[in-house]
């Protein structure tokens, strides 16, 4: 297991809120001297406190080390500005609400005031970079920075640099996210990003399945979690269909074509590799590289992985939202 970096410095969190508050409590948990700032100093006071008491008790729950409180009391501090929170810190994270007057506002003080190599991030998870980085002072250090919720616990952070951003600060920006325990990926500045793009793609289907009449949605949910959605903790879906077989997957396309011929058009990348004997794991390459000597691993690894996920759900008992029956 690799050691994640410790971050020292300053760091300054705008926008103190359920997400903003989340950040500030990995970024302190990791190292950082952390001043959060709000609409005003009574409001981010009272959001330092709201962080203390989850943190108190998601140490209890186990969910934090025993520390933890501790912690984020002595390394998270309450600014009364936005400019005097970005007084000499290394690094900013707006999360502000997903308005981009409200972003334009906020980022247009917030980078006036920070010294120009201070890199400053936006938690948006839909409006475009660049646009938002028309409103921030020396907008070649900004990027997106989007941390799911909740920010304590979900590992997958989008690093998202508009066509302005300097590319050498992104290596710095990701070594602060793995040191938060999560997991940075690249992301181009496209609407939607990766994240929301892929997940209201699914929403919108399994709308359509309901409104069909197909599956109610309580039944639509329980064959995304426990099938496909069952793997998607290990594997993406690249590395699913390499699995599975991308000659199957091409077949699949083609069947469902027969009622939605444009709305599962074969994918240009998938016929390419198909054409070309490159059919995932069962020929030695697809989207992904796996060497057919590593093959048994894999499937050694997938089936471990399998059991010990449902071990876990078994454990944790069905979530409060399931229908436990008809």
């Amino acid at each position: 297991m690799t050691s994640r970096p410790t971050l020292t410095g300053t760091y300054a969190v705008i926008g103190s809120g359920y997400m903003g508050g989340g950040i500030a409590q990995v970024l302190a948990l990791a190292g950082a001297h952390v001043r959060i700032a709000d609409v005003d100093a009574a409001t981010s006071t009272a959001n330092r406190e709201r962080l203390i008491g989850e943190a108190k008790q998601f140490a209890t729950d186990q969910l934090f080390p025993p520390h933890a409180p501790d912690t984020i009391a002595e390394r998270v501090t309450v600014a009364g500005s936005f400019e005097e929170a970005v007084e000499g810190a290394s690094f900013v994270e707006e999360a502000v609400p997903e308005k981009i007057e409200i972003k334009h506002d906020v980022l247009r003080r917030v980078s006036a005031a920070a010294a120009p190599e201070t890199v400053i991030g936006s938690n948006t998870s839909t409006i475009l970079i660049g646009r938002i980085a028309e409103a921030v002072t020396h907008p070649e250090r900004f990027l997106g920075v989007h941390f799911s919720n909740p920010a304590p616990f979900i590992p997958g952070v989008e690093v998202i640099a508009h066509a302005g951003t300097d590319e050498s600060i992104i290596p710095g920006v990701e070594e602060i996210v793995r040191a938060t325990g999560k997991h940075p990926a690249r992301i181009s500045d496209a609407d939607g990003f990766v994240l929301n793009r892929l997940q209201y793609a699914l929403f919108e289907e399994a709308s359509k399945l309901v409104d069909e009449g197909v599956a109610n949605a309580a039944d639509v949910d329980t064959i995304v979690r426990t099938t496909f959605g069952f793997r998607l903790p290990f594997f993406g879906p690249f590395a699913i269909a390499d699995m599975a077989g991308l000659d199957v997957y091409k077949f699949c396309f083609e069947s469902l074509q027969g009622r939605w011929p444009e709305r599962f058009a074969t994918p240009p990348a998938l016929a390419e590799h198909v054409g070309n004997g490159r059919l995932g794991t069962k020929s030695g390459g697809g989207f992904l590289d796996v060497p057919a000597e590593r093959v048994p691993e894999l499937v050694a690894y997938r089936n471990r992985a399998y059991v010990r996920m449902q071990q876990l759900l078994d454990e944790l008992g069905p979530a409060p939202v399931q229908e436990t029956g008809r």
